[in-house]
């Protein structure tokens, strides 16, 4: 998906209200690790979507944040920032399903990677160097 685009995140599988920690993670181009985690129990049927669902309180946000595993990334490093400075590489977003709540969750239920990528295919970048200005021009198929 676009960096800027909305990311649709549901877990299927889960037995009737079982109680699941959401987490993800990503390393920034210095490798820098940012995380962050939120508490959810699926419904009666076993599903979890993030825009129905709301964050139990206990991760790094609560209410209904279907982007909120997202914004919410925290650096592990003190007072680092998440910078992009190479725009034609994406972000690796890992996005992991921990059975239960707390300090510690238990057992890794599912896992997965996605790309958050911030060029669409087929995007020109042209470097513009014009006097003392310094630019990049993009430009789409």
């Amino acid at each position: 998906s676009l960096f800027d685009e909305p990311l649709a995140i549901a877990v299927q599988g889960l037995g009737p209200r079982q109680r699941v920690t959401l987490r993800t993670s990503l390393r920034d181009e210095t490798g820098e690790l940012f995380q962050a985690s939120a508490h959810y129990q699926a419904g009666d049927d076993g599903e979890l979507d993030l825009a129905r669902c709301p964050a139990l309180p206990g991760g790094s946000f609560s209410g209904l944040e279907p982007m909120g595993l997202l914004w919410a990334l925290q650096p592990q490093k003190p007072f680092w920032r998440l910078i992009k400075r190479d725009v034609q590489s994406p972000f690796l977003l890992q996005l992991e399903v921990l059975e239960g709540h707390g300090e510690r969750p238990g057992r890794l239920l599912a896992q997965v990677q996605h790309e958050r990528a911030f060029l669409r295919d087929g995007v020109r970048r042209v470097p513009v160097r014009e006097g003392r200005i310094r630019a990049t021009l993009f430009l789409p198929p």
